[in-house]
């Protein structure tokens, strides 16, 4: 079972000392080795997840940061990222993980939908919440990942909604994903792998019941062709 190797802690730490693009042409062979050990570990949480899942892509994101129109004109991520896409339209969701020091998580769920997904799910709450609060509430669930983060809510009611709703803290949500944070020390363990896949295991209800929202609608009729 692979690892996450400590050298690519060093280097993303190093980077951030110098983050510019001499020093990463010097280091670049270093980068590199890094890339393909961290690659490895990809694709076994993929191995892993297509035991109960179906994964269809593994995006590695980039190294090199957009800056046209940032403050911040350092070129480079000081973090590893990546995601694994689910495969068919009737399995929706995703899964993230950001390996960075002293900051790596695990994430999951819908990350700035799209307006019509949004709405969608929206009016799902609106209608009837009982289902998804008890996804959220589930002990395992809510030990791992607490809830929706607040920080991704509009301030009052979306248009066309009551601000009186009793589902109104979930209505505001503009995202709708959890996350798990991890201490480098458990990024280096033997057992990360089998804590990542544990973790993302425990998205799958609330998987299954957000991809039954979303590829249907109010009346519960299927929006996917036969």
């Amino acid at each position: 079972m692979s690892t996450i190797p400590k050298s690519s802690f060093e280097f993303l730490k190093n980077l951030k000392k110098n983050n510019h693009k001499d020093w990463m042409t010097e280091n670049k062979k270093e980068y590199l080795r890094n890339e393909k050990l961290l690659k490895t570990f990809y694709a076994e949480v993929v191995e892993r997840l297509n035991e109960k899942d179906e994964i269809e892509k593994t995006k590695v994101f980039r190294i090199n940061r957009d800056i046209r129109f940032s403050k911040d004109k350092t070129p480079y991520n000081v973090h590893r990222s990546v995601s694994f896409s689910r495969s068919g339209a009737h399995r929706r969701g995703g899964y993230y993980l950001r390996l960075e020091p002293g900051n790596s998580l695990m994430a999951g769920g819908f990350f700035g939908p799209q307006p019509a997904d949004l709405l969608r799910i929206r009016k799902e709450f609106e209608m009837d919440d009982q289902e998804i609060r008890e996804i959220l509430s589930n002990p395992d669930f809510k030990k791992a990942f607490g809830g929706f983060n607040e920080k991704y809510q509009v301030k009052t009611a979306p248009k066309g909604f009551n601000k009186d709703h009793n589902a109104i803290d979930l209505i505001k949500n503009k995202s709708f994903f959890v996350e798990h944070r991890f201490t480098d020390e458990e990024v280096f363990a033997a057992d990360f792998l089998d804590k990542v896949v544990f973790y993302y295991e425990l998205l799958r209800p609330y998987f299954n019941y957000m991809s039954d929202v979303l590829t249907t609608d109010l009346n519960g009729v299927s929006l996917l062709d036969d």
